[in-house]
């Protein structure tokens, strides 16, 4: 007895007829049975064709069951029930709402900040970015449009100030080196999203669902081996434009510490023999500035015992400055009084009569600011304690004998230097019914700017007051203080 099996390829069913025109067996087989298999077209509008194939079988042996390979048949029939509620947990939306969304890197490579109102969708693993949409679902039925979907598996959350001027802004990066910033001006509503996205990074990191090894146990079950090669082979070479981002994340891993303290003994030998500031003076390389100078040096290098910069100065005032309201009371333009002060340090040739100085309270706000940045004041710090006990004199003839004979204790070019200063000063001050500038007013101009203790130790308002009465009686008794022994 003969069985005739057809097999639909399309449907994989069988049908078995047999054969009762051929019961005899045929002597040149030797087995008891045969299968005769003829496979339909499923192309073909004919019945049969001309295809067929003949196995010859014994009864004993069971036939084989077909194996369908549609890979969708495949990952129907090998799931589970675990599978299916895995599936269904990583699918569920846990949160979505509108928020702010700038995208600032991309695989490690930095992108310009871009802010944008994004409908966001979270679920147990990853984040969807949709453009303005509230309902995503009817957004994946629009032909060709996917919206932006961030891998939470090993990501990082944290809060930010630096990356942007908003307040309430949290930074979310992945392990690809994508970079995400997320706002609102809603305090609990931008809390809340926080220790969402955060309880579900946590939870992946637990489960430790983003394994190679889970991976792989997925894989097989969906009988994905070649997927589950090309993994292998993609975890062990990254891929080049994951490269630059995995590079910038090692930076700063436990292997670079050898690195890093060679790179710090190679600093301090440099630094140990780099040239002393003298040496580098005296090749030209640096040059003594004016300002913030020690007067002597300043005097030194202009080999003269008053600077020039002043003596510019105190011209330009006399000039056109006597008769000026407020003068050196009044402040000039500080971003100007700095654009001169970079003028003088860098030795260019000075003209004050330059239109850019024109307003004479930016030459009298350089002269003050010389005299105030000199690391030791016109009345040098030794000095400071006799002329305060000097001052406190009561009789005013043996007051001015001890101021003057203070005075001339100066070394040169501080004592040249307060000549010219304070003569220049009585100027102003004979000028006090056009400028209202008097003698005691000078006085509390110059006074701090000029005597000042090396260490505050004191009462700093009773310090200032005898700064302000020195200056006052120098400029009022100038020429016995100044003048010769025979005055």
């Amino acid at each position: 007895m003969y069985r005739t099996v057809e097999v639909n390829p399309v449907t994989m069913e069988r049908s078995t007829t047999s054969d009762t025109a051929s019961e005899k067996p045929n002597p040149s087989h030797h087995c008891t049975g045969a299968v005769q298999m003829r496979i339909k077209n499923a192309n073909s509008h004919h019945d049969r064709l001309s295809q067929s194939k003949s196995m010859i079988l014994s009864e004993n042996i069971k036939v084989a069951e077909p194996v369908n390979r549609h890979r969708r048949n495949h990952s129907q029939h090998n799931l589970t029930l675990a599978d299916i509620i895995t599936t269904q947990d990583h699918t569920v939306v846990e949160k979505e709402g509108y928020l702010l969304k700038a995208k600032i890197a991309d695989g490690g490579k930095k992108l310009r900040k871009n802010w944008s109102t994004s409908w966001i969708v979270l679920t147990a693993r990853k984040m969807e970015f949709y453009k303005e949409s509230k309902q995503p679902a009817l957004a994946n039925l629009k032909p060709g449009y996917k919206p932006e979907c961030v891998d939470l598996c090993g990501a990082r959350i944290e809060w930010t100030s630096e990356k942007s001027s908003r307040k309430n802004v949290f930074q979310i990066t992945t392990v690809s080196g994508n970079e995400f910033l997320l706002q609102s001006d809603i305090d609990f509503l931008i809390l809340d999203w926080f220790h969402a996205i955060k309880n579900a990074i946590d939870r992946l990191s637990k489960e430790r669902s983003c394994t190679p090894r889970n991976l792989e146990f997925k894989l097989r079950r969906s009988s994905s081996i070649e997927l589950l090669n090309s993994l292998d082979a993609e975890s062990k070479e990254p891929k080049p434009e994951h490269r630059k981002s995995l590079i910038f994340r090692l930076n700063y891993s436990a292997s670079d510490t050898n690195d890093r303290n060679r790179v710090k003994s190679r600093l301090k030998k440099f630094i140990s023999r780099r040239p002393s500031l003298k040496t580098l003076q005296d090749k030209g390389l640096i040059k003594d500035q004016i300002f913030g100078s020690h007067l002597h040096v300043v005097c030194e290098h202009e080999k003269s015992t008053v600077p020039q910069f002043v003596r510019l100065c105190i011209k330009a005032v006399e000039r056109r400055g006597l008769d000026v309201d407020g003068i050196y009371r009044v402040s000039g333009n500080l971003a100007t009084i700095q654009k001169l002060r970079f003028v003088v340090n860098q030795e260019e040739k000075l003209n004050l009569d330059d239109s850019q100085w024109e307003d004479i309270h930016v030459v009298t706000g350089a002269l003050k600011m010389f005299f105030r940045e000199l690391p030791e004041p016109l009345f040098p710090y030794c000095f400071f304690e006799q002329f305060v006990e000097a001052i406190k004199i009561q009789d005013n003839a043996t007051r001015i004998k001890s101021i003057r004979s203070l005075v001339k204790k100066l070394p040169r070019p501080n004592y040249d230097t307060m000549k010219i200063l304070f003569e220049h000063l009585k100027k102003i001050a004979a000028k006090e019914s056009v400028n209202l500038m008097s003698t005691q007013s000078l006085g509390i101009v110059f006074g701090p700017t000029l005597l000042r203790p090396e260490k505050e130790t004191g009462n700093m308002a009773v310090h200032m007051l005898y700064q302000n009465q020195i200056v006052e009686l120098m400029l009022s008794e100038y020429s016995k203080i100044f003048g010769s022994e025979e005055d």
